[in-house]
């Protein structure tokens, strides 16, 4: 029987290849990251906190990314998109699930950080939600706002 050399070097690379390469586990960060520490305090907020802590995240997109971000459940309000002020109802905010806002943080904090530093604040001024969120995720918060005022004080 014939074989292509192509064949016959696939056969012995596999050969001498080992078969089970053990690769370890990526190690867990030890820190999680802003947006899912504001994912996490979003869904234990009050209706009331979610609205605005929503509105604060959404005023900064723009139509394009309201339609796209979070498989597109935002996409009801493109037509707000870069007003001033966005009407997001208690049911809209009730609906809203972590990974949406997830994904909604992700993106505010590429291409607004400066408004994603708002959202910070309306969540270390309620104390209750610090609570929720726990101590360390609550320091990660302070570090980052401390650290963007940092970054800013040189510059001014």
């Amino acid at each position: 029987m014939k074989l292509s050399k192509q064949h016959k070097l696939q056969q012995h690379s596999s050969a001498t290849e080992p078969r089970d390469v053990i690769t370890p586990a990526p190690a867990p960060s030890e820190a999680p990251s802003l947006p899912a520490v504001v994912a996490s305090a979003f869904t234990r907020l009050r209706l009331a906190h979610r609205v605005r802590v929503l509105r604060r995240l959404l005023i900064p997109v723009g139509p394009l990314a309201l339609a796209v971000v979070g498989g597109g459940v935002f996409a009801k309000y493109a037509a707000q998109a870069r007003w001033p002020r966005m009407a997001v109802t208690l049911e809209d905010a009730a609906r809203v699930t972590s990974n949406q806002v997830f994904e909604l943080v992700r993106y505010v904090e590429q291409s607004n950080p400066q408004a994603l530093q708002q959202v910070l604040l309306v969540l270390s001024r309620d104390a209750t939600t610090m609570a929720a969120i726990g101590a360390s995720v609550a320091a990660l918060v302070m570090q980052h706002l401390s650290s963007r005022k940092a970054e800013a004080a040189p510059a001014a």
